[in-house]
């Protein structure tokens, strides 16, 4: 509704045709922000990656191991590439690889810049029958799905490996470890800012981690 109290309508696709990983998008609006000068960000430059924390949280995926063959896709047809296997091959190509690229990138990026721990990057891609579905919100599914979450806290990190791009656990801490490690970070982060604020300075608490 406009600010005349006329109805209007908009006719939306899903952001994920062309962002399935946001993460870049999230990076983006904060560069933009800095370089409009918000206090919020100061001292920190537009291209300062190594002081930014970027957590990306995928919402799981049904494992697709040989979902589909090489030797097989080789003689499909246009209607093959639409749906074969039980899905669209050319949608999960497409939103596969882009979101993929994204992550690529942004481990380059960091590594590069010797700040790989400020990236993390939590998701599922081995979800099976009911969990993996995002239409199924009975109380069965939800408890399940808590139960995906909780197992994949306890996993390793997980990072892309540059010389053969693939994605390995690392050694050094768990998904609970580094979220534990980032809520510090930002917590600290928070009482600096507030000690900057012209607005009142307020004493800091003792951490409860």
């Amino acid at each position: 509704m406009d600010p005349e109290g006329n109805v209007r309508e908009f006719n939306l696709i899903d952001g994920g045709v062309a962002a399935n990983n946001p993460t870049l998008l999230a990076i983006g609006y904060v560069t933009k922000t800095i370089i409009k000068g918000s206090s919020d960000f100061f001292p920190i430059k537009p291209m300062d990656y190594a002081r930014f924390l970027v957590i990306s949280l995928g919402t799981g995926s049904a494992k697709a191991e040989f979902k589909y063959h090489a030797l097989s896709a080789a003689k499909w047809g246009l209607l093959d590439w639409l749906t074969s296997g039980g899905g669209t091959p050319i949608i999960d190509v497409f939103s596969q690889s882009s979101a993929d690229m994204v992550d690529y990138h942004l481990s380059v990026v960091f590594q590069a810049l010797r700040s790989e721990n400020n990236y993390l990057q939590i998701r599922d891609d081995t979800l099976t029958r009911h969990v993996s579905s995002v239409g199924v919100a009975d109380k069965q599914n939800l408890d399940d799905l808590l139960i995906v979450g909780e197992r994949l806290l306890k996993k390793q990190v997980s990072r892309v490996n540059l010389k053969t791009g693939r994605v390995e656990p690392s050694k050094h801490e768990s998904n609970e470890e580094a979220l534990t490690r980032f809520a510090k970070l930002l917590s600290e982060e928070k009482w600096l800012r507030l000690a900057r604020s012209p607005h009142g300075h307020t004493p800091k608490p003792k951490p409860n981690y």
